[in-house]
């Protein structure tokens, strides 16, 4: 018997399938048709809207695989029976956006094995639109499969466009953040902070935008949008230069990156390795704007990510 050529293709049919049913509910009731409430102490929100569209999407996952953890923004943690496989589940991306009647938000499912992204599903609402990739099978869009140019566009001369993200354990005077932040506000043509970073990877994956910078990520909604650009043809290092794996695992000081198309990656690398691990000391609040202190506990930064009721991918900071 001949290996099957899509060993997951059973698993993103599943994610498909759920997130399209959970877009559908989401987008039969936006822009009026739910409540928010606050959620922590920093701005940040959730409606129930959230909750109805993690119940859906992680009850179709847990009836055809019942024996895979799963990892949900809003439930946490739903055990598996220990054999790696895990799904991490962000049922709206963008819940900030969402509250204010901004129609930006998406659905993402992603699926890991151990802490290797292998499914990615990122699925539109407002449009319809489903972007899915799988692990060394390309990403797919409503046109089909990707195609992977060999040579892009070239780098306009008023600097590329790129998009940013912050993990929630990151303080609002970060001077790390807020200097890499605003070096790149000055050196590209626009900087997008869309409260949705899997809005962003969609983006990138479609050539829409010329980069994206995270400091250290949030890891929910991190696999899929990586896998998808991956799959893509976007290069993906960490600040450093190194290869980026883009799983959820570890400390989110290991989850900042810079992604992009790979001829433009020497040059994205140019703009943030100045800030990469062990420079920390090296650049002061004074270097950059800087707004209120809003601090979070720093165990976030320091041990492995557990989904907790203060986080939310599309906190104002983000």
């Amino acid at each position: 018997m001949s290996p099957n050529p899509d060993p997951w293709s059973s698993e993103r049919s599943t994610a498909v399938a759920a997130a399209e049913e959970a877009g559908a509910l989401l987008r039969s009731r936006f822009p009026d048709g739910f409540a928010a409430r606050p959620k922590g102490q920093l701005g940040d929100v959730v409606t129930d809207l959230d909750v109805a569209a993690e119940r859906l999407v992680v009850g179709r996952i847990r009836e055809r695989f019942p024996h895979d953890r799963i990892l949900a923004e809003e439930s946490g943690e739903l055990v598996g029976d220990g054999g790696g496989r895990t799904w991490l589940v962000d049922p709206l991306d963008g819940s900030n956006n969402v509250v204010i009647g901004l129609a930006v938000y998406v659905v993402g499912i992603a699926l890991c094995v151990d802490d290797t992204p292998v499914v990615g599903v990122v699925h539109d609402p407002m449009t319809g639109r489903t972007w899915s990739a799988l692990r060394g099978g390309g990403a797919h869009g409503p046109g089909g499969r990707f195609a992977v140019a060999a040579n892009g566009r070239p780098l306009p001369a008023a600097g590329p466009l790129l998009a940013w993200t912050q993990g929630h354990s990151v303080s609002r005077d970060d001077p790390l953040a807020c200097s890499l932040r605003h070096t790149l506000e000055l050196r590209s043509r626009r900087l997008l902070q869309l409260w949705a970073p899997l809005v962003a990877w969609a983006m990138l994956a479609r050539g829409d935008i010329d980069g994206f910078v995270g400091y250290r990520a949030e890891a929910i909604d991190l696999p899929a949008g990586a896998l998808l650009a991956r799959e893509a043809g976007i290069a993906l290092r960490h600040l450093d230069g190194a290869e980026f794996g883009g799983g959820f695992g570890g400390p989110d000081t290991g989850r900042s990156f810079v992604a992009g198309r790979p001829e433009l990656l020497p040059h994205l690398l140019d703009l943030v390795s100045p800030f990469s691990p062990g420079t920390e000391d090296t650049h002061t609040a004074e270097t950059a704007p800087t707004g209120p202190t809003a601090r979070r506990s720093s165990a976030a930064g320091t041990s492995p990510w557990v989904p907790t009721s203060g986080h939310r991918p599309g906190r104002p900071s983000a």
